[in-house]
């Protein structure tokens, strides 16, 4: 790094601090998933919660305090806005079970996106330049779709636990990547 000049040299500080504190962060993250799954779902479920009431406030303030546009859209923005702080407010009232309401939608939603993937992959397979390879993605991706939707809540369960693994592994990735960025510029 002797070979940087002063802005370089402050720009590689910059980036590796960045590449650092984003590390520790996800490893931190990865951890609070895996060692309490429940209240950081919970977590999440609040921060969804506390966007639908800020975004239902800035909806509902369009359609009251905007003076261009006409009367359906503003209604339909004060509409919008009262529906989104409703949803908020009945997510922090049944914290639980909107938690429990999201993992169902999220497993069903992989489930599908996952089945949907594999068909895709199968239609593709005249253009695939391995064939065995593609069918072996479809049918996994299929099968764990049907396995998604038929048991959304514990797939999402397990999509949690992945996510906090992969969490602390790219976090771990970082921190190396920062104490060994740049050394050989």
């Amino acid at each position: 790094m002797s070979d940087l000049t002063a802005d370089e040299k402050s720009a590689v500080n910059g980036l590796r601090t960045a590449l650092g504190i984003g590390g520790i962060l996800a490893i931190l993250l990865g951890l609070a998933i895996l060692v309490w799954p429940a209240k950081s779902a919970s977590v999440v479920t609040i921060l969804i919660a506390i966007y639908a009431i800020v975004g239902g406030l800035v909806y509902a303030g369009l359609g009251i305090f905007s003076r261009g546009m006409r009367a359906w859209p503003r209604i339909g923005h004060i509409v919008l806005g009262i529906v989104f702080i409703v949803a908020g407010v009945i997510a922090f009232a049944n914290l639980n079970q909107a938690t429990l309401w999201l993992a169902f939608f999220i497993g069903i939603l992989v489930g599908v996106m996952w089945i949907v993937e594999g068909i895709v992959s199968l239609t593709t397979l005249g253009d695939a330049a391995s064939k065995v390879w593609t069918i072996i993605f479809a049918i996994i991706s299929i099968i764990a779709g049907i396995f998604l939707i038929f048991s959304p809540v514990w797939g999402a369960a397990i999509l949690w636990w992945i996510l906090g693994i992969a969490l602390i592994v790219l976090g771990i990735i970082n921190l190396v990547r920062a104490f060994t960025f740049a050394r050989k510029v």
